[in-house]
């Protein structure tokens, strides 16, 4: 019996117009599988190239998208890819694995087909940057990433400016205005999609804008609106964070470009107001218990209710609920006063009627009669929190608490979420963290609770932190701090300098101008600091954008320091919140920053004041021009007050224990 020819191909894919590759790749997928089977080699050499030049070309991307993405898959982002060019990391994350998911294995345990949903998407190609910025003139700023960061932030306000007045090529104003008509009055969200956010090394969480329209104007007006959320994000690829956050990781030189992913937001009309149900993020990790029992394998969630903005940001004064998911029932708070406290108490909602992003007091908005109450609040009695198991229409507003205890724990929401999570890293070989948005649905009286997914990326094996052993004695006064709360693993060695901005002090400043400059004065030590080991210590919530909380720093002001660490001293603003999941936190992460909280007050926790408060201030020799700051900030020459000896942190997650020394180091 003769042999079958080999299907060879004819011409060059890496060569070959999309148009052939599209054709010739249907025409394979069209095969008996027997023969398809045959050219399952081209068909995947034929995914590869489109993959690489329209969606990704990061090599770890590429090789997870090949075995899941099929030729339907990639012609489908073809027809809603509005101009030239890759639709960048943040649009890639999302489709691959929504993909994943989609894709039945035997041992599911939920139908993700049903149960996974993303939402309408468009995709400006990163092309149309560069079409944006020769249309415009804007190439003169190119050079901005290698200049001084005084320079970089001075002038922002400026490019900011030139790129609002921007102009975009007519075929692109026409394809959006058409994406306007299609999409009428709903809600979008214009998300940066960079070619390098959302990859496998690093996160870019936060760097860039993402803009929400309310989309209730003229279309007229609806497309002028659209036109500027994308010059905004444009703009951001340019401002001081991002392109500092590029210096420290080493992707200046990189030529970065920006797609743009649109969206149609997730969520429900309530009124006047458009949000989501619940929102937020999680992640294939926990690295913060509060309890023994819980496991760090099994993930972590932050969530909220509506919009999600409160869910991956800190937000002043208010809290999402903290999600452990091996145990979602635990939480640090006990009392009614503390769970009261650390609760939602404001709410991000689309104002429909104002065609506006707002924030609202909740009860404002969540209400007995509220579609799925029972699943989200509990109620506060005179002394404890009662379950909501029942609609009780005559209640207060005002006594509801966004608990989400009855969803977490009477719903299926917790396994879905983790079952999303383990599929995920099984495909991407390493844990992932999501951003979502939640629906509950119901068949007959069960809730099914719909995840919109939003985004996905794998966690940076940053989060891999070495373990050492305590040491077997150290004396009572060489120890700086010991910490038995939300403990990460790790080791910092070698530490010369401490930052220490004295609570107590910063607590009783009234002067608003005096807490914003002490930010600064942070951000100048950064800076002098370079190449020098020293940490970061003050109070509160640090990059809160609240001066009474804590020090309103971003990544540009401490991205030299090897740890950052929150005091939390008991007062009228309690204890901080755990920072995990915030892009603040991703910063930290991304800059191999470590992250504590030290809590004096706890049984158990040590915090050495006289080494923190005697120690002599050396602010005013290294930056005499804030020696007026003195007062507050503190800059500890570690060597000068031990006699040449220097200070050490030792980290263990298991054994939910910190504990920072003074010790002796020999010369390297």
């Amino acid at each position: 019996r003769k042999p079958e020819e080999e299907i060879i191909l004819t011409f060059n894919p890496e060569l070959a117009p999309w148009h052939m590759l599209f054709a010739q790749a249907e025409e394979f997928e069209r095969l008996p599988p027997e023969k398809k089977t045959k050219v399952r080699h081209h068909l995947q050499q034929i995914i590869v190239v489109l993959t690489r030049g329209m969606i990704s070309d990061q090599l770890g991307f590429v090789g997870v998208a090949r075995e899941h993405f099929e030729i339907a898959d990639l012609k489908e982002i073809y027809r809603r890819r509005i101009g030239r060019g890759k639709i960048g990391g943040k649009a890639a994350g999302m489709l691959l694995a929504y993909k994943i998911l989609r894709e039945p294995q035997p041992d599911d345990p939920f139908p993700f087909a049903d149960r996974v949903v993303i939402p309408d998407s468009y995709f400006i190609g990163a092309d149309v940057f560069y079409d944006f910025l020769a249309l415009n003139g804007l190439y003169r700023f190119s050079d901005q990433k290698y200049k001084t960061r005084e320079e970089i932030e001075a002038e922002y306000p400026e490019i900011q400016q030139a790129f609002m007045r921007g102009r975009f090529p007519e075929g692109i104003v026409e394809r959006l205005r058409r994406l306007v008509e299609r999409m009428g009055n709903a809600p979008l969200i214009v998300r940066s999609s960079s070619l390098l956010e959302d990859n496998f090394g690093y996160s870019f969480a936060g760097k860039y804008e993402s803009v929400f329209r309310p989309n209730q104007g003229s279309p007229e007006e609806n497309l002028q609106a659209l036109l500027d959320a994308v010059r905004q994000v444009y703009a951001s690829t340019l401002n001081p964070d991002a392109l500092l956050y590029r210096r420290q990781v080493g992707l200046v030189d990189y030529d970065e470009r920006m797609a743009i992913l649109i969206q149609r937001v997730e969520g429900r009309r309530h009124g006047r107001y458009f949000f989501p149900t619940v929102a937020g993020v999680a992640f294939g990790r926990n690295p913060f218990r509060w309890s023994r029992i819980i496991r760090r394998e099994d993930g972590f969630m932050r969530i909220v209710f509506g919009l999600g903005t409160r869910a991956v940001e800190r937000v002043s004064g208010d809290y999402p609920r903290m999600v452990a998911l091996s145990h979602p029932h635990l939480r640090p708070e006990i009392t009614l006063t503390e769970i009261k406290k650390y609760s939602q108490h404001f709410v991000d909602v689309i104002d429909l009627k104002e065609n506006r992003l707002a924030t609202l007091p909740v009860p404002e908005v969540l209400h007995p009669r509220f579609p799925g109450v029972q699943w989200l609040a509990a109620v506060e009695e005179e002394d404890y929190v009662q379950p909501l198991h029942f609609l009780r229409p005559g209640l207060p507003s005002d006594r509801l608490i966004l608990t989400f205890d009855r969803l977490l724990q009477e719903t299926d929401f917790v396994p879905l979420m983790k079952a999303v999570l383990t599929k995920l890293e099984r495909a991407y070989g390493r844990p992932v963290d999501i951003e979502f948005t939640v629906e509950i649905h119901r068949e007959g009286r069960r809730p099914v609770p719909i995840v919109h997914l939003l985004q996905c990326r794998p966690l940076s094996r940053r989060e891999t932190r070495p373990v050492r052993d305590f040491p077997a004695y150290v004396p009572q006064e060489d120890i700086v701090f010991l910490t038995t709360r939300l403990v990460p693993d790790g080791v910092v060695e070698r530490i010369e300098y401490v930052v220490y901005v004295d609570p107590r002090e910063y607590g009783q400043i009234p002067d608003q101008t005096i807490k914003r400059e002490i930010g600064r004065v942070v951000g100048r030590l950064n800076r002098r600091l370079e190449g020098r080991r020293f940490i970061l210590v003050g109070p509160g919530r640090w990059g809160t954008a609240n001066l009474d909380l804590g020090v309103r720093v971003g990544y540009a002001d401490i991205y030299n320091t090897l740890m950052l660490i929150e005091v939390a001293f008991a007062g009228p603003e309690g204890t901080p919140e755990a920072s995990y999941g915030t892009h603040f936190f991703q910063d930290l992460v991304e800059a191999n920053i470590y992250a504590l909280a030290l809590y004096p007050e706890d049984e158990g926790a040590i915090f050495n004041r006289a080494f923190f408060e005697n120690s002599p201030n050396a602010l005013p020799d290294l930056l005499p021009e804030d020696a007026p700051y003195a007062r507050y900030v503190r800059l500890i020459d570690v060597r000068a007050v031990t006699g040449g000896r220097l200070l050490e942190v030792i980290m263990n997650a298991e054994e939910e224990k910190a504990i920072a020394y003074i010790r002796e180091y020999k010369e390297p």
